[in-house]
């Protein structure tokens, strides 16, 4: 098969969450862990960092790798899901998965399939594994799909584990409550290896001190090590102060990123960053490094999808955000937006729109779309849900045409925000 064979075969034959939803979620780890086998266990071969949590995992994953690139280690990134290209969840670098790795691995492994039977995720974490251990990288950055405890990352030992926070998202399959959700999150927790927990929260502290415990696995959270503050923003770059156990550490750190979030980002980052290098005295990483790898971070690792602008006058942006904590966040910032809101807004058919939709403000104009996948919901329906919360706009065909719409009604000083969903964000990119 060339490349795009490859593509299609693994899109359409094969079980993928991000398109058809519970149906290819696997709950437990036996199918990834007979891949792996199959491959001789890649996934001991190279040293590991494992990212975890609800909101914040794919940024935190991207300042580790970017900080660690620019300190110099060869460094392997695995995310998902992926907007544009599928090799996007696969670097080294900064640089993607060739095609031919690719197209050579799925043949490989084409005479296991029909015995294992695995989904497109778990093919996915196998070739990342083994493209990371083929290439020799000194530190892989991986990210959980989802939740943690079953997750096919899972079978990872990493040198150290993190997660950023909890909040309510995937119920169907992490449990109704904080504290059950962050039960299965610290399902990435492992013996002897230290831990980083993004924000102290009431609810779900306990239980990461409780299996922190258990398994002797020193525990710090990030929040009480490092305090970071936003405090100015220009097109490229965000400015921070921070200090550490509240006595100045930086009064300027420079990042190349946006986001009303990125400060909680940051400050785990940060956390991970020292707690690593002080549990691995091999392991140096100079603040420079650091400085430099934010700096440039969306050139180093392609970042992408993470309030992002696309365009001025109007201003265009996009984020990912599509849960509860992530979406908060959002609205609170597009709150000092200037002009008349817009929102280009497509979801996923297993949303909790009850959840979300009364984060949106009622003074916005609204263009609804379905998202270009089995699983997105039809405009109509969200259109109907949404009346009910007074969010009020059309419906149109396409996620493109909402935007042509929004950009056609938009004045100069307004602000045009597309999200909802990542699929919905791909469309755009």
């Amino acid at each position: 098969m060339n490349y795009k064979e490859t593509l299609a075969f693994l899109y359409e034959q094969l079980p993928m969450f991000q398109r058809i939803g519970s149906a290819a979620f696997k709950k437990d780890l036996t199918n990834i862990k007979e891949l792996l086998a199959v491959l001789g266990n890649p996934e001991t071969k190279f040293p590991s960092i494992h990212v975890g949590g609800t909101n914040g995992k794919g940024s935190v994953t991207h300042l580790l790798g970017a900080a660690l690139q620019a300190g110099g280690y060869k460094t392997g990134l695995y995310t998902s899901p992926h907007y544009k290209d599928f090799r996007e969840r696969i670097k080294v670098n900064g640089a993607y998965v060739s095609r031919k790795f690719v197209v050579d691995f799925v043949d490989r492994i084409r005479p296991e399939l029909a015995r294992i039977s695995p989904s497109f995720f778990e093919i996915t974490v196998a070739m990342a594994f083994q493209y990371f251990a083929e290439q020799k990288v000194d530190i892989a950055v991986v990210e959980v799909g989802l939740g943690g405890r079953l997750d096919s990352t899972n079978v990872l030992n990493p040198e150290l584990a993190v997660i950023t926070n909890i909040s309510l998202d995937h119920q169907q399959f992490l449990g109704d409550t904080l504290p059950e959700i962050a039960g299965e999150k610290a399902g990435i927790i492992k013996a002897n290896v230290p831990v980083v927990i993004g924000e102290t929260q009431q609810a779900t502290a306990p239980v990461f001190r409780s299996k922190a415990k258990e398994v002797g696995a020193p525990l710090v959270f990030a929040d009480q090590l490092f305090q970071v503050k936003q405090t100015k923003q220009d097109f490229n770059h965000t400015y921070f102060s921070v200090d550490r156990k509240h006595q100045l550490y930086t009064s300027e750190l420079i990042i190349n990123l946006h986001g009303p979030y990125q400060a909680l980002n940051i400050q785990t980052a940060l956390a991970a960053l020292e707690v690593w290098q002080m549990h691995h005295a091999e392991r140096t990483l100079p603040f420079t490094a650091i400085q430099e790898g934010w700096a440039n971070l969306r050139d180093l690792t392609r970042f992408q999808g993470r309030w992002q602008v696309l365009s001025e006058q109007p201003r265009v942006m996009v984020d990912s955000a599509h849960n509860e904590g992530g979406l908060k966040a959002i609205m609170d910032q597009l709150k000092a937006a200037s002009g008349q809101l817009h929102f280009v807004m497509g979801v996923v058919s297993d949303k909790k729109l009850e959840e979300v939709l009364p984060l949106f403000p009622p003074n916005a104009k609204y263009y609804f779309a379905k998202a270009d996948i089995p699983r997105g919901l039809p405009a109509s329906d969200l259109q109907q849900t949404a009346a009910h919360f007074g969010l009020k706009g059309k419906t149109y065909t396409s996620v493109k045409n909402a935007l042509k719409a929004a950009k056609r009604a938009a004045a100069k000083e307004d602000t045009i925000f597309v999200g909802g969903s990542i699929f919905t964000v791909a469309e755009v990119l």
